[in-house]
């Protein structure tokens, strides 16, 4: 097996358990913070919110350093430090007395952590470019695949025995995933690899990466569609227990729910990612960016739990494209060897507008009720069509050198 092909069936499955660590906790991390309480008299629907924003907010901060230094030391490194770091603090945790505690440790793991932009530079350093798009969507396959399978097991395992056990999962899918990328992967670096580059200071390199055409306005559609996959989180299990007769069992559905969408981006994700090396990224993202917009909308007056799940499973059919292809275009846009700087950045973006999605979702379901949240989440995305359309530089497809 080429070496390439061997790092990324690496990185597809060190991709799927720790993604599936990470969303083992998502359907019940808001019934988490109401379970731990406060100790300071903060507004618990303020720390649920908090949960997630202080994450992506230390992300945004840190992320960009991480990728200068993969540029500098090595990619592999920085993946094993995400996958390890995240490891500690998930099953640290788990054991919380506190929300605020849990906020805390989510802010630390914003620092640390980055399992997506770290895996993304080591796969993007090491794949043909003719082939980025199938790397990229085997990429997303891999953490779509777990964001889908970790769900369907945090709920049932939390509803049955409580909150501390799917974390100690999580860290067990973290953990393995490390040590799969730690002895499996070979990568070759040499930072005098490529001589035409100079050796530069951070900021020199986040400008030089910002310059290439094209780059800045990818950059904007990554943050868009982010915004719009993650208005979704605070609303979500309000959203499904209005639909259901009880309380009983919303984790579980959550869960579901969240699988399904998420196992539909894995059916999609590398075949139009491969699509897109041979027609073209910029096409990609328009086609899928516009149906997913017009898949969005009609969930907002969906009566029972059945409708979202097919709904949210056409969402996710059609979003695979939107997420591979522009990561395959930031890789065609910039040089070789900055692939650290141009994924840290792009960390960045994408925990930007993680970190105000939570805000900006509950307060469209405060002035206009759940179902606006879906309806805004498609005039995101209709936006997206715009600006490629209007203003994507038009991308050559490759060509093709090798089969797959």
């Amino acid at each position: 097996m080429p070496g390439w092909r061997r790092t990324l069936a690496i990185m597809f499955i060190a991709q799927l358990l720790s993604q599936a660590g990470f969303s083992v906790t998502y359907p019940f991390f808001p019934l988490y913070v109401q379970h731990l309480g406060t100790h300071t008299g903060l507004s618990l629907e303020f720390l649920a919110g908090m949960t997630i924003s202080s994450q992506a907010l230390t992300m945004m901060i840190a992320a960009p350093f991480w990728g200068a230094l993969a540029d500098r030391h090595g990619r592999k490194l920085m993946v094993a430090r995400a996958m390890f770091g995240g490891t500690i603090l998930l099953l640290l945790m788990g054991y919380v007395r506190s929300a605020e505690e849990l906020v805390l440790l989510r802010a630390i793991q914003g620092l640390i952590t980055g399992t997506d932009s770290a895996s993304n530079a080591l796969v993007a350093a090491c794949a043909p470019r003719e082939r980025m798009g199938f790397a990229m969507g085997m990429l997303q396959v891999g953490l779509w695949a777990g964001i889908a399978l970790g769900p369907i097991i945090g709920g049932p395992l939390a509803d049955a025995y409580g909150f501390s056990v799917p974390f100690v999962v999580t860290a067990v899918l973290l953990g393995l995933a490390g040590v799969l990328v730690w002895f499996g992967v070979d990568e070759q670096f040499d930072p005098n690899q490529h001589p035409t580059r100079k050796r530069v200071g951070f900021i020199a390199g986040w400008r030089h990466v910002l310059s290439m055409p094209g780059v800045p306005l990818t950059y904007s559609l990554r943050f868009l569609n982010a915004l719009s996959r993650t208005m979704l989180t605070p609303i979500l299990p309000l959203f499904i227990h209005s639909l259901m007769p009880t309380s009983t069992g919303v984790s579980t559905v959550t869960g579901i729910v969240v699988g399904a969408a998420s196992a539909s981006v894995t059916a999609s994700a590398v075949y139009l990612g491969r699509l897109g090396d041979r027609l073209g990224h910029r096409r990609i993202i328009i086609l899928s960016a516009l149906a997913t917009a017009l898949i969005y909308m009609p969930q907002a007056f969906v009566t029972q739990g059945w409708q979202l799940v097919a709904l949210q499973m056409l969402t996710g059919a059609a979003a695979g494209g939107l997420i591979s292809s522009s990561s395959a275009l930031l890789a065609r846009y910039t040089e070789p060897g900055e692939e650290g700087t141009v994924y840290g950045i792009d960390s960045t973006v994408v925990a930007g507008a993680r970190a105000l999605s939570p805000l900006l979702g509950a307060t469209i379901a405060v002035g206009f009720g759940y179902g606006g949240v879906f309806t805004f989440t498609g005039l995101i995305l209709l936006v997206v069509v715009f600006m490629a359309f209007r203003w994507l530089p038009h991308d050559v497809p490759e060509p093709q050198l090798e089969t797959v």
